[in-house]
């Protein structure tokens, strides 16, 4: 039930969203960038499969420690905005040491320092904009998306170019330019928002108090009650799965592109920029329907059609209509991923909302955290092909458990 302060603040603009947004975006821009950089650091390196995926792996694992520290933290520090910004920073300067690197174990930790830095954004990010847009959850939050969407979108098309002139070495380099001018922007805009008296200062200021003192005996009372929760848990492990699928897609379809089918920096780039367009376009429109239908139905329906588009993918090898199965599957398994974040808040207290996003991300880390691991694993013990029919089934195993959550129930005051 909403609080009479929360009833009457008037309808916001959709200025904090854009900002949010934007940041996200940036937060994306690096890795995505990785992505297409990491067949050539493969070839340099002489990395097996099953080292590729070991090294990607290891970041999703650093995620998956760090996760719900960096939500308990958010929740207990409560500063929003300049947790975001600080996000941002650490997000970006390990990728500009990775020009250094020279072996294995150092982009390792190069990754790690990633993975860490990168799990303060989502836990003070995603409950500011659900909580400051109450109605309007998977609209907001599928815009949030958008934005890493873009972020994803634009850095590999960018550094495909690159390729064409530059080295590997070179490109990082060379994109540090304008990660530090965007990343200072967006430090001064993000840390506006901590100026502004957010939804529990003005709920604290009209029931007549102060901002609740952190008591840890409760908290942690609280969090065993997150992690008893069924239809949260249920929520948040089948967007594990979701997550080991997209994970594996956005490691391995670049060095596939360029191992198996031959295309040049620039159309690997291509391919990966479609791939993000799609999920782009795809989550407002989830989002928006997930408003107004519900969130089981429009996530069961693209967890279905991710399966179909991965498998026909493959099959249609190296023809045109490949492009067009990429798009699919972008749009599928973009689709859902704003919708589940916005499940997962609704069936998590406000007090805990940090908390509960860092468990909702701890679980996808960790199945991030697999699929590299295991689909180089399976790409050098039989062929990459069945290794893509590996994501299709997890992405399947997904959906089943979707079927098993409760009916909706109505979100948590």
């Amino acid at each position: 039930m909403s609080t009479p302060a929360a009833a009457a603040l008037p309808p916001r603009s959709f200025r904090d969203v854009w900002l949010i947004s934007a940041g996200h975006g940036l937060t994306h821009w690096y890795p995505a960038t990785f992505y297409v950089l990491l067949p050539l650091i493969g070839k340099e390196l002489g990395l097996s499969y099953t080292e590729i995926g070991f090294l990607m792996s290891m970041q999703h694992i650093a995620g998956a420690i760090s996760n719900l520290p960096g939500g308990m933290f958010v929740d207990a520090v409560g500063k929003k905005g300049y947790l975001m910004a600080a996000s941002l920073f650490w997000v970006g300067f390990p990728y500009a040491l990775m020009s250094l690197t020279s072996s294995l174990w150092m982009l390792v930790i190069c990754l790690m320092l990633v993975g860490i830095g990168n799990n303060i954004w989502h836990p003070a990010a995603i409950p500011t904009l659900a909580h400051r847009y109450p109605q309007r959850k998977g609209l907001v939050l599928s815009f949030h998306g958008m934005g890493g969407n873009v972020g994803e979108a634009l850095a590999p098309l960018a550094a495909g170019t690159l390729l064409a002139w530059f080295s590997w070495r070179e490109v990082v380099v060379i994109n540090i330019a304008p990660g530090i001018v965007m990343a200072t922007l967006i430090v001064m805009l993000v840390g506006a928002l901590a100026t502004s008296r957010g939804e529990d200062d003005v709920n604290a200021k009209h029931d007549g108090g102060e901002r609740p003192r952190f008591d840890a005996k409760k908290y942690f009372s609280d969090l065993m009650g997150l992690v008893r929760d069924r239809t949260l848990m249920l929520i948040c492990v089948s967007a594990g799965f979701r997550t080991l699928t997209q994970t594996g897609l956005l490691v391995f379809l670049p060095v596939y592109l360029a191992y198996e089918q031959g295309y040049s920096p620039i159309a690997v780039g291509l391919c990966m920029t479609v791939l993000q367009v799609a999920g782009l376009i795809a989550g407002p429109i989830a989002g928006h329907l997930s408003d107004k239908v519900g969130r089981q139905k429009v996530v069961l329906s693209s967890m279905l059609l991710t399966g179909v588009t991965i498998i026909g993918m493959v099959f249609v090898g190296q023809s045109l209509v490949f492009i067009v199965f990429v798009a699919l599957v972008g749009f599928f398994l973009y689709a859902m991923r704003p919708v589940m974040q916005a499940w997962a808040v609704e069936n998590t207290p406000k007090h805990l909302a940090g908390t509960g996003v860092g468990l909702q991300f701890t679980i996808l880390s960790i199945g991030g955290s697999i699929a590299p691991a295991l689909f180089g694993v399976i790409a050098d013990t039989w062929n990459v092909y069945a290794a893509f029919y590996f994501l299709a089934g997890t992405i399947i195993v997904a959906n089943l458990l979707v079927l098993f959550i409760p009916s909706q129930r109505p979100a948590r005051a």
